[in-house]
């Protein structure tokens, strides 16, 4: 396994299981069946009502678990059966797309599976919109290949949205990350207006997702409302740092061959790195809708 591999084969602060490594221990040994028990443990909170399930407010802030530990935490208290036992929707982790990936990412690395995830937009929830999204890269080494792998879809939200690929195997035109959004618009390719989600769309938020992206390949899997530095909304997004961001946006589109450049940006640019109070378990400064 090459250096590059080995990085993603091992735990950030944010996959780090900590005191709940044991948890992990006796899963399956491949991505179908991890995935396949995270379906099982989480549920998004913005699908709950198609389960049957009305969130309170209280649950809701579940979503704000950033680290894998605190999610892992919340699920035994959750249940007392291993996690190959799929719990019913009312009783499962509520979280999102970014929960689904690094929950997988957790299980993959802890089985010595390369794994990242990846901060993006996705192409198969509305029609003609790029929508704000998560997934896991994971490398296959029979195929010797990064294969995007989409662990929200479960069997109600395929039998819904009916994608015409495998979920375990995304194609590439219908995730696109960060970076590839931000150069798509920057050659007049694409509309900004049309990445986001709900309400926010736009340069500003297509730049937060590169930064997401860079920091996801540096195993910082930072929540979808974590702002700092190059996150922070700024009404001329689209031309400041444009430089920078066409460099970033590089990077995260060629991620296969820079990972060593991701790791170097990031230790070169402040403007990437967290505020110093922030750690994978400091709650955020506000819950999600």
């Amino acid at each position: 396994m090459n250096d590059s591999l080995s990085y993603y084969a091992s735990h950030g602060a944010v996959t780090n299981p900590g005191r709940y490594a044991h948890l992990l221990s006796g899963l399956p040994a491949d991505f179908r069946g991890l995935r396949d028990v995270v379906q099982g443990l989480i549920l998004h909170m913005f699908w709950a009502e198609r389960y049957g399930v009305t969130l309170s407010a209280e649950r809701r802030k579940e979503a704000n678990l950033r680290a894998v530990e605190r999610q892992l935490a919340r699920i035994s208290e959750l249940t007392d059966q291993p996690l190959t036992h799929a719990l019913p929707p009312d009783r499962r982790l509520i979280g999102n797309c970014r929960d689904f990936t690094t929950l997988l990412c957790a299980m993959l690395r802890h089985s010595g599976i390369p794994a990242r995830a990846r901060a993006g937009f996705a192409t198969y929830f509305i029609p003609n919109h790029y929508e704000d999204h998560w997934v896991a890269e994971v490398w296959d080494s029979a195929g010797s290949r990064w294969r995007l792998v989409d662990a929200q879809l479960d069997a109600l939200q395929v039998s819904i949205l009916k994608p015409d690929f495998d979920p375990l195997d995304v194609p590439r035109d219908h995730f696109i990350n960060g970076g590839q959004a931000w150069q798509m618009i920057r050659r007049g390719e694409a509309n900004p207006d049309h990445f986001g989600i709900a309400d926010m769309s736009g340069w500003a938020f297509v730049r937060g997702d590169v930064i997401r992206d860079i920091l996801a390949l540096n195993k910082i899997e930072i929540l979808p409302w974590d702002d700092w530095g190059l996150m922070l909304p700024d009404p001329d997004a689209a031309t400041v740092d444009v430089d920078l961001m066409d460099e970033i946006a590089a990077i995260c589109v060629e991620s296969d061959t820079r990972s060593d450049d991701a790791r170097a940006l990031y230790e070169r640019e402040p403007r990437l790195h967290p505020a110093p109070d922030w750690t994978p378990a400091t709650p955020p400064v506000w819950t999600p809708w």
